[in-house]
């Protein structure tokens, strides 16, 4: 993955082991999309917005592409209170939500794993 650094002339994209962002020139951060994110959005930011899928917050068809750092906040926290009655817990989901949660992410692990994502925990992680 390549990481590039914003000039002041332009804007790039700076890629974290996590997540991706897109910098302005006043370094406030957005992030770049769930469908462009990491692994799939296999990450801290991509796990929110895939969340808010499953408990119905958003559409499957809001990415979050463009969003600030402030409006990510607030879906955490709306995500957050969705998960709380069921401990945060895939398997204490209602049929239709836990469902929806496994489509979801095993559709994400599959195009992962089909673009090179390795799972296996290396010494350094």
């Amino acid at each position: 993955m390549k990481n590039a650094y914003l000039t002041q002339e332009t804007q790039a994209t700076y890629a974290t082991d996590a997540n991706l962002y897109e910098i302005n020139a006043m370094t406030e951060q957005f992030y770049v999309g769930i469908d462009q994110d990491n692994n799939e959005g296999l990450t801290h930011l991509g796990r929110i917005v895939r969340d808010a899928w499953v408990f119905g917050i958003l559409p499957e068809t809001e990415t979050c592409t463009g969003w600030s750092g402030a409006q990510m906040q607030t879906l955490y926290e709306k995500v957050h209170a969705a998960w709380e009655p069921y401990a945060h817990l895939p398997s204490r989901l209602p049929d239709d939500l836990r469902e929806r949660h496994t489509r979801l992410y095993t559709l994400a692990i599959e195009n992962a794993k089909k673009k090179g994502w390795d799972t296996e925990l290396k010494d350094d992680d």
